[in-house]
């Protein structure tokens, strides 16, 4: 399983989520979409939107799940259950 947070370094949404990730000891990836124009884009075109935190799952057998804020009760479904 692949995870990726597109977050902004002053957005309090996308630190309650690393911080719940990193609580739950879920490794993930990051990138800061107000730093880096390219991650901005890719999200952009994934999510048809700039909301972040923008999170994408992608499981083994290549299913990719998207969650856009933080959706606690979507990202346990997906990630603890």
């Amino acid at each position: 399983m692949k995870i990726t947070v597109y977050s902004t370094a002053t957005c309090g949404y996308c630190y309650a989520l690393k911080r719940w990730l990193s609580d739950n000891q879920i490794d993930y990836t990051e990138y800061q979409v107000d730093r880096n124009p390219i991650a901005a884009n890719y999200m952009v075109s994934l999510s048809g939107q700039m909301g972040v935190p923008f999170t994408t799952i992608e499981q083994d057998d290549g299913q990719v799940d998207k969650v856009l804020g933080f959706d606690k009760a979507k990202l346990t479904s997906i990630l603890i259950n």
